[in-house]
């Protein structure tokens, strides 16, 4: 049978590019017929109808592709940038138009790869290439925490540079921040207001865990008028499973170090009406001197409550100044009573060695106080306390799935009813 095509094509945008497809060969037709070694190259039948040579396509305007004729179709459809990213689209069910569905993204290169079938079942395919316009409106992202060894708890971060307040224009960020992990984990994302996401597994990080994110955003629409930029990825490394367990009514702190236990302390908590929040926290910082004084968290001066002291080896929980650390004034409380202003207090040895054996990352639980639970955010990360199923539910991706489903990317060809 001859190789020229009977299928007629046109895209809805003048040519911008054209260069030959490829394709495997086939075995054979209909009824046996054989086909050509490779698809029919349709260098007349394709065009985009658009801004011309040496100009950008614009952002606001479809993809279209149509079969012309009454003897052939549309097989397929693929237009991807060079990030990577898939253009959502829809073919019709009987194969005469393809049109996206999705936004453009921003200053990118495509490439639209049109698979065809002639009446006869010959294969044709055109492969085409177009700019996009660059952004007018970006959305910068910070990502953290910022490289370095951590402890298993550490959630990551996206800090945005505006806010994203549709479903879709939070599920495109979702979908561009990708974390890997080696070992791998299942985990999420959520959101903790219209700027700011953080990511956590299901679990805690494996010990001895590599994870990456990347922010692959570069160009990415997010929704009013906004698109996103480059951003450098972020590697960190996990260490052991270290986990600090506080009985605040029983005064001793047991340390664990890959489930086996290394350290019991004797400690003092928060007294009545100063009482440690209950609850895990990460660990967000450590500090060998640090100046305490009671006005940072409201006692008024001269006041029985009021303090002032210099205190060593001291690590940080909250921001609001949940510290472990060395308390050499209530070593005979320690054990037996609870009489700090909601500090783990404990003696000087013990705090050093607490000093030297945690890190960033590391989990500090506290169990039978009369305090409040840590907040979820707002005060450091107390993301731990936040059930699976309800972390699940503040992912634009994830709510609403079942547990362990890969969501689509929203770029595969789906059939469109006529």
């Amino acid at each position: 049978m001859s190789n020229t095509p009977s299928l007629r094509i046109a895209l809805s945008w003048s040519l911008l590019a054209v260069a030959a497809g490829a394709g495997a060969a086939a075995c054979g037709g209909p009824d046996g017929h054989p086909l050509s070694a490779q698809p029919y190259d349709a260098a007349q039948q394709v065009a985009f109808n658009g801004p011309g040579e040496n100009r950008k396509a614009p952002l606001d305007k479809p993809l279209e592709v149509t079969a012309k004729g009454d003897d052939g179709r549309i097989t397929d459809v693929t237009a991807v940038d060079e990030a990577g990213h898939h253009l959502a689209g829809e073919l019709s069910a009987d194969g005469t138009r393809w049109r996206s569905t999705a936004p453009l993204a921003a200053g990118a290169r495509y490439t639209l790869k049109v698979a065809t079938e002639n009446g006869e079942g010959a294969p044709g395919a055109r492969t085409l290439t177009f700019d996009t316009a660059p952004a007018k409106k970006v959305l910068k992202v910070e990502l953290g925490p910022e490289p370095g060894k951590y402890g298993v708890g550490q959630p990551l971060t996206a800090k945005l540079g505006a806010p994203v307040t549709t479903k879709a224009g939070r599920a495109a960020v979702e979908r561009a921040l990708k974390v890997r992990s080696t070992p791998s984990v299942t985990g999420s994302w959520y959101w903790v207001d219209d700027k700011l996401l953080h990511f956590r597994p299901k679990e805690y990080w494996p010990a001895g865990a590599t994870v990456t994110l990347t922010g692959n955003l570069e160009g990415v629409p997010v929704g009013n008028g906004m698109y996103g930029t480059a951003t450098a990825p972020l590697k960190i490394t996990i260490g052991d499973r270290v986990e600090a367990i506080t009985d605040a009514g029983a005064h001793h702190m047991t340390v664990k170090r890959n489930g086996k236990v290394i350290n019991s302390i004797p400690v003092t908590t928060g007294k009545p009406g100063f009482s440690t929040r209950n609850g895990t926290k990460v660990v967000l910082e450590k500090s060998y001197f640090v100046r305490m004084r009671g006005t940072t968290v409201g006692i008024p001066e001269g006041t029985s409550d009021s303090y002032d002291l210099p205190v060593y080896y001291a690590t940080r929980v909250t921001w609001s100044g949940e510290y472990v650390h060395a308390a050499p004034w209530s070593v005979g409380s320690q054990g037996y009573a609870n009489v700090s202003h909601g500090c783990v207090g404990m003696s000087t040895g013990n705090a050093a060695w607490f000093y030297e054996n945690i890190r960033r990352g590391d989990l500090v639980t506290v169990v039978n106080s009369l305090g409040r639970p840590m907040d979820p955010f707002g005060n450091g990360f107390g993301d731990w306390n936040v059930p699976w199923d309800k972390w699940r539910k503040g992912s634009a991706v994830l709510a609403g799935t079942r547990d362990g489903a890969t969501p689509a990317d929203g770029a595969r060809l789906r059939p469109q009813a006529l």
